[in-house]
């Protein structure tokens, strides 16, 4: 990676999949600073710059990836690297372009992201949206940090980020927990609780990943598996219920989410 100096503020589950995969990328060490009040053995043995001095501090890029309600004290102590020279790139739910502008100023370019947690395992998924200082290059940027932990979409309006959120930034737990309910039914059915999840864990990653090689898409997949009269063919009844089914359930769980994240991006 082309980059002279690299700040990271807040290093958990996903600063710690980031920093991971850009190390791996052929970010070198002592180009990159980290702000992390509980430092993990990991981190501190990684070569980085943990906790460091931010003053005089040269980076071309500072990655905000702490929680909402820590976010204004971190800001205070980078308002610093406001101006046209240094990338801000924001992983925080909820808070907006327009209140990191506040921050940073109209001239500085900021990218806002929502990656989502397979990103630890380097199979994530990062939407982005940069504000009107962001250039190509700045988003090239970016997408080239984001895409260090997964694949990468490029949006042309915030409010997108919302729905981005309900689907693939809280949709790793929907699917956690469709694993979860899966596995119940067969313990319920007779199946001794080890072999239900490793089936339901197996069914749920083996399918995902189909759907993902296929040149066919999830509905044709679907067809293929449901013969006329079988077992899937009985069991999807239930799932397509119009009513009752999983279309109508999933999509008040989206909307749920879309608008909690509306409501954080509202209260920052």
């Amino acid at each position: 990676m082309e980059i002279e100096g690299l700040l990271l503020l807040g290093c958990g589950k996903m600063g710690s999949a980031l920093l991971r995969g850009w190390l791996a990328g052929g970010l070198p060490p002592d180009r990159a600073f980290v702000t992390e009040p509980q430092p993990s053995v990991w981190l501190l043995e990684s070569g980085v710059g943990v906790n460091q001095p931010l003053e005089g501090m040269s980076v071309d890029i500072c990655v905000l990836a702490i929680k909402p309600q820590m976010m204004a004290e971190a800001l205070e102590t980078v308002r610093s690297l406001r101006g046209p020279d240094t990338v801000i790139l924001s992983i925080a739910a909820g808070i907006t372009l327009g209140h990191l502008a506040e921050v940073f100023g109209a001239e500085t370019p900021v990218v806002r992201a929502m990656p989502n947690t397979p990103a630890a395992i380097g199979c994530g998924i990062s939407a982005y949206v940069g504000n009107a200082a962001a250039r190509e290059n700045h988003l090239s940027l970016a997408a080239e940090l984001l895409g260090a932990v997964g694949q990468t979409v490029l949006l042309t309006r915030e409010a997108d980020i919302d729905c981005v959120t309900g689907v693939s930034g809280s949709g790793p737990a929907y699917v956690f927990y469709l694993i979860e309910t899966l596995a119940r039914a067969a313990e319920d059915s007779g199946l001794a609780a080890d072999i239900a999840m490793s089936l339901a864990v197996e069914t749920v990653a083996g399918a995902g990943q189909l759907a993902r090689c296929a040149s066919e898409t999830p509905e044709e997949l679907r067809r293929n598996v449901t013969s006329p009269r079988g077992t899937t063919e009985a069991a999807l009844r239930h799932l397509m219920d119009p009513d009752t089914g999983l279309q109508p359930l999933v999509k008040r769980t989206v909307m749920a989410a879309i608008s909690r994240s509306e409501e954080l991006g509202r209260r920052e």
